[in-house]
């Protein structure tokens, strides 16, 4: 059996080593492909793969189409709309990711980039603490619970919502259940975004919810640069001078909107919410020890195109 740890932004060598230990013990071959140039260089190497590890890493029908021996994809992290499901269905490739792996690390740049927005990214006027404010958390999952409890060990007062949780759930969650997404939106001082990119949520957040917030208020995306409106969002900042807004994941028009706004707004250089070894090490271990999970014992718990 050969898994292809494919990466075009690497892993870290700790990762990769634990990976190989993780996978060589098992009886499995463990393939390196880094820093590759093209979806044909990804095709040529996965032709005789019988698992694949990614990232960020797109899982195109092409790709499953060189894939004749695949049979599980494993996104190291959360999100997975980097790999066409229905493709990957309709070749019997079972997808799957890690969820929680991530979590720590992405819910503690939450936290530091509200507190980046409230001091002025640290220019020299006169900020504002975040002790006592509002935070809205928009999804209510692995990373949503820990900015949450994190947010709330800061003396914030913690909101949220989520349409897959009951209002008792986010209780036992510690937080207090919004009555509305528009609620949550004109209640609370930052709203913190943790919802994935699907054909509901894509561009749902623009000028109807962002223009609700109140005087000062900041969005903060985590999440994915797709379900901003990004027009909306442009129209919100003009009209509404007080508002700010911070990603990790920087919109198409991001020098234009920073020439616009300046400190109102912040992206990082490149998604960093993952971005720390202990994340790095913790998603390929996962994504390791599930791919031995699923051939030695059919195990699909993580699955993801059921």
């Amino acid at each position: 059996m050969k898994i292809l740890l494919a990466t075009q932004k690497p892993f870290a060598a700790a990762a990769v080593n634990g990976i190989k230990d993780i996978a060589e013990k098992a009886g499995f071959e463990v393939a390196l492909l880094e820093k590759y140039e093209s979806e044909a260089d990804l095709c040529a190497a996965v032709a005789d793969a019988d698992a694949m590890i990614i990232r960020s890493d797109k899982v195109t029908p092409a790709v499953l189409d060189a894939a004749k021996n695949l049979k599980i994809v494993v996104r190291a992290g959360a999100g997975y709309d980097n790999v066409d499901l229905a493709a990957a269905t309709a070749h019997n490739v079972v997808v799957e990711n890690t969820p929680g792996q991530n979590s720590n690390a992405v819910a503690e740049l939450a936290i530091a980039m509200m507190i980046y927005m409230s001091r002025g990214q640290f220019t020299p006027a006169a900020g504002t603490e975040i002790l006592g404010k509002k935070v809205g958390i928009q999804a209510f999952g692995n990373v949503g619970r820990l900015v949450g409890k994190k947010a709330e060990a800061l003396g914030m007062k913690v909101y949220a919502i989520d349409p897959f949780l009951s209002a008792e759930k986010i209780k036992e969650g510690g937080a207090e259940p919004a009555e509305s997404l528009e609620a949550l939106y004109a209640g609370c001082d930052f709203v913190s975004v943790h919802i994935p990119a699907t054909p509901q949520t894509i561009g749902s957040i623009g000028y109807d919810l962002i223009s609700k917030m109140p005087k000062g208020a900041t969005l903060v995306n985590t999440a994915r640069k797709e379900v901003i409106d990004e027009a909306g969002l442009e129209k919100a900042l003009e009209q509404r001078t007080d508002l700010k807004y911070i990603t990790d994941v920087a919109p198409d028009n991001y020098a234009a909107l920073k020439e616009k706004f300046g400190t109102r707004i912040f992206a990082t250089p490149k998604k960093m919410g993952a971005q720390t070894a202990e994340a790095n090490i913790n998603a390929g271990l996962a994504a390791a020890n599930q791919i031995v999970a699923f051939f030695k014992d059919g195990c699909t718990k993580f699955q993801v195109n059921k």
